[in-house]
């Protein structure tokens, strides 16, 4: 009964949540030390209002935008993964956000810890412009080949969303897509540890990877007839592995 009553009591505190108030104790974000956890639920009330269609002002966005950025000081990993998902939601509005490239990048590196990479090639690539694409090129085609599956779907995706500001750089990624695709990579990291009755259960999520490639290669080849179809030749029967590329 106890934690039924806390839940309810934290919907409840969610529900009344107003951004003004939220906005105001985003000078939390500044303090030092840093507390991972009071953050952590700060960054939580701010997703509620995001996520619920509240949207903040393009100066408060920014800074809230600048002030989430620098908990990047802090090591703690949940606390870093809310912060590259408010980061991402706010890159619309806030301005300038172009500014945060190079802390963001620091988390692409080959040697990054796996799940920093896949967040901050999510974020960099919502808050890079057409002019600085080609800037990031070699570090999303490296990406796209990973053999860790959550960072080649982020690199996949992120290319996917990219395509539209930078069709003609997005296109040279086709020869690394294509390699992605063949690959038919399973979804890795917590899967290792499950059993082979959670393992079966979780089958039909396998090869993610695979499913985002083929994605993207329908889009960069999408007024390229002769194109598409060699890819359903290609990769007919037998071949795609992802039940959602089928």
């Amino acid at each position: 009964m106890s934690y039924m009553k806390k839940d309810e009591d934290a919907d409840q505190m969610m529900m009344k949540l107003d951004r003004t108030s939220v906005f105001q104790d985003a000078r939390l974000f500044n303090s030092s030390p840093i507390s991972p956890r009071r953050c952590r639920t700060l960054l939580t009330k701010l997703a509620v209002l995001m996520f619920t269609g509240e949207r903040f002002p393009t100066d408060e966005a920014t800074t809230l935008f600048f002030g989430i950025s620098k908990l990047f000081q802090n090591k703690d990993p949940s606390l870093r993964q809310m912060v590259y998902l408010i980061l991402k939601e706010l890159s619309n509005t806030a301005q300038d956000v172009i500014m945060s490239t190079s802390i963001i990048m620091k988390d692409t590196s080959v040697g990054s810890d796996v799940l920093y990479r896949a967040n901050a090639i999510r974020a960099l690539c919502r808050i890079i412009d057409a002019t600085t694409v080609q800037g990031i090129e070699r570090l999303i085609k490296t990406a796209i080949v990973d053999k860790t599956p959550s960072v080649s779907s982020a690199a996949l995706v992120s290319a996917y969303h990219l395509l539209p500001i930078a069709k003609d750089i997005v296109r040279r990624w086709q020869s690394e897509t294509q390699e992605a695709a063949s690959s038919g990579k399973q979804s890795g990291g917590l899967l290792s540890f499950t059993s082979s009755t959670q393992r079966h259960t979780m089958s039909q999520t396998s090869y993610m990877t695979q499913y985002h490639a083929i994605g993207l290669l329908c889009q960069m080849r999408a007024h390229d007839r002769m194109a598409m179809v060699k890819m359903v030749q290609q990769y007919g029967s037998g071949v795609v592995k992802s039940p959602p590329a089928i």
